[in-house]
């Protein structure tokens, strides 16, 4: 399924600054110089990506374990660039990247996993790994798989990075109860548009990070009336959901603070009563 075109210069997916942009947009913008960008890669559970160099601004998004990030800039710990999955451009801090080694070939299939210094369930794990992640295997040992990094994670929690998860709702499920956090992307903290981009991806459905962008590029507008179906988009105002089935809706929410599945009808009163609309309803074509 292919996506309709987003804004080519949409500074949240262009990585240009006044002082510098990406070697591809030269000719395209202004910009006092052009550099050509460096792959790295996301070496830590996760990693906050910010619109500023500094540590409290706001959360754009966040970064998995083994995405890719290209970056332009680095300077006083902060690494400027763009993300390989879904094109967003900020700051990551630079502790989190590393050169990267071997294509991932394995994903973390469950809400979250433990990464073991050896494999052995004893001993205390080295870090905690979100749905999503992507990890390089070289080997199974029994009930673990070996990762390239030299950790340890049960197989049994990843799925092969080229086998899709078809029912995308069902994945969007498993994080039920995570608290909802802006710009989060994890089992920790997600917000509305990163759940329905986690899951969608899971499922081989490339999808924008924010719910503007979702809207534009995701699926086709369903008329006024036309009975719902699992998997239907639902938009509002700085907002998406996923239909459960024809009447309920699971959504990272700010009133629930948590992802949750409610009744629509109850989700629609409640945005109405707010001054609010729902914008549009959207199926995909899958």
């Amino acid at each position: 399924m292919s996506m309709r075109p987003q804004d080519p210069f949409d500074p949240r997916l262009t990585p240009a600054r006044g002082d510098i942009a990406a070697d591809f947009l030269k000719g395209k913008i202004d910009a006092a110089r052009f550099v050509r960008g460096r792959t790295m890669c996301v070496t830590a559970p996760w990693a906050d990506l910010r619109h500023t160099p500094r540590g409290d601004d706001g959360l754009g998004t966040q970064l998995l374990y083994g995405e890719r990030f290209t970056v332009y800039d680095e300077r006083e710990g902060w690494a400027w660039g763009q993300a390989e999955g879904d094109s967003y451009v900020g700051y990551v801090p630079s502790e989190a990247l590393s050169r990267t080694g071997g294509a991932p070939n394995y994903v973390v299939a469950v809400r979250q996993t433990l990464v073991f210094p050896v494999p052995d369930l004893r001993y205390t794990p080295l870090m905690t790994l979100s749905l999503g992640a992507r990890i390089r295997v070289l080997s199974e040992d029994g009930r673990f798989a070996r990762l390239e990094t030299n950790g340890f994670v049960p197989s049994v929690h990843l799925a092969r990075l080229e086998e899709y998860e078809s029912d995308y709702i069902g994945l969007a499920e498993l994080l039920v109860g995570t608290p909802y956090l802006w710009g989060g992307r994890t089992c920790f903290g997600i917000d509305c548009s990163g759940l329905v981009q986690l899951a969608l991806q899971r499922a081989g459905i490339a999808a924008p990070r924010d719910s503007d962008m979702q809207e534009r590029g995701l699926g086709e507008a369903l008329e006024e009336g036309v009975e719902l179906v699992r998997g239907d988009l639902v938009f509002w105002n700085g907002h998406v959901g996923l239909m459960v089935d024809s009447n309920r809706l699971i959504h990272a929410n700010a009133f629930h603070m948590a992802v949750g599945i409610e009744p629509l009808a109850v989700a629609r009163a409640r945005i109405r009563a707010a001054g609010h609309a729902i914008t549009s309803i959207r199926r995909l074509d899958v």
